[in-house]
């Protein structure tokens, strides 16, 4: 279980001064068995879109005993837990952690039970890599209905920071509660999306939501441009495809939903067994993914789709 883990990481991530650096002492007990953290603070001003703020993106890595970071010549495979958000706070408006913070929660609750558990003995095959990033001020975006929280930084910097070249799959956890076309309380996966095609939902994954939540899988749509650029000028259902833009691996999303619209900017509306379930789906899928006994997409089917139908990764990019 990983409601305790859930629990501890929002309460860590509800502080007006909670840093980046905050997170390297908190994990600095768990370097005895390989676990090491990275904290970068990026001034908001240096790339054009904020008052003087600090956003502290952070990356936890969790090598696996065969993995990338072993040195074994065929090392097994590296997942990346992203947990996307526009903002953990929307000080000075509201006080507290927004309903918008629920990725890095997930994010940062799944990197403790990956290292406790590392301490214990139950260390995984390949590397796991977790990434978000903190930001307890950020600004509310009212043009949205219901009102979002803005990105802090630009999605080509959130993605040079949250997305990690070696990470060979990627679920990407966001809070999704404002949508009006995903009404379900709990969490919801997307079809897979891979350089610009969007693939069919994966069974494996949808086998592994039904053992963690004992219910029958929820999944949500995805249009092609869902997993354009965020920043071209045309809808999307959120920014929680956003990784996918910056990469070749598979990427999944991993939404976090509610029966009624939640706004983004909203305080006290952390679900914590919402959350929970959602990490446990994470913390599956990477034990089982790690050990090559997961996939994210079928290769067989998407060579083929590339060779009727030519390359895609143009939808990655801002197009003409």
């Amino acid at each position: 279980m990983a409601l305790s883990q859930v629990i501890a990481a929002h309460d860590f991530l509800d502080s007006a001064i909670v840093t980046g650096d905050d997170v390297v002492t908190l994990f600095a007990p768990y370097s005895t068995v390989g676990v090491f953290v990275e904290s970068n603070p990026v001034n908001d001003t240096e790339v054009g879109t904020q008052p003087d703020w600090i956003t502290w993106f952070v990356k936890i890595t969790i090598p696996g005993t065969s993995g990338k970071n072993s040195g074994a010549t065929d090392p097994y495979p590296t997942l990346g837990i992203n947990g996307r958000c526009g903002g953990t706070g929307a000080r000075p408006q509201e006080i507290g952690m927004v309903s918008d913070g629920d990725g890095p929660v997930c994010a940062l609750a799944a990197a403790l039970k990956l290292a406790d558990m590392k301490t214990k003995s139950d260390a995984l095959l390949g590397d796991v890599i977790v990434t978000f990033h903190i930001s307890p001020q950020g600004y509310i975006d009212t043009s949205k209905t219901p009102p979002m929280m803005g990105l802090p930084v630009t999605n080509a910097v959130m993605n040079s920071y949250e997305v990690d070249a070696a990470m060979d799959a990627i679920l990407s956890v966001d809070a999704s509660k404002a949508n009006y076309i995903t009404k379900q309380r709990g969490f919801a996966i997307s079809p897979t999306a891979m350089q610009g095609y969007v693939l069919k939902v994966s069974s494996d994954l949808v086998n592994i939501m039904e053992s963690t939540t004992g219910q029958h899988a929820f999944t949500f749509p995805l249009a092609i441009q869902d997993i354009t650029p965020y920043d071209n000028g045309i809808s999307h259902f959120n920014s929680i495809m956003q990784p996918s833009v910056a990469t070749s691996a598979p990427v999944v999303g991993v939404a976090i939903t509610a029966e009624s619209a939640v706004s983004g900017s909203a305080v006290n509306a952390n679900h914590e067994i919402d959350l929970a379930e959602a990490v446990q789906f994470c913390l599956a899928t990477a034990k089982a993914y790690t050990a090559r006994a997961c996939d994210f997409y079928d290769a067989t089917e998407f060579n083929t789709l590339v060779q009727k139908y030519g390359t895609l990764t143009v939808f990655q990019t801002e197009g003409n």
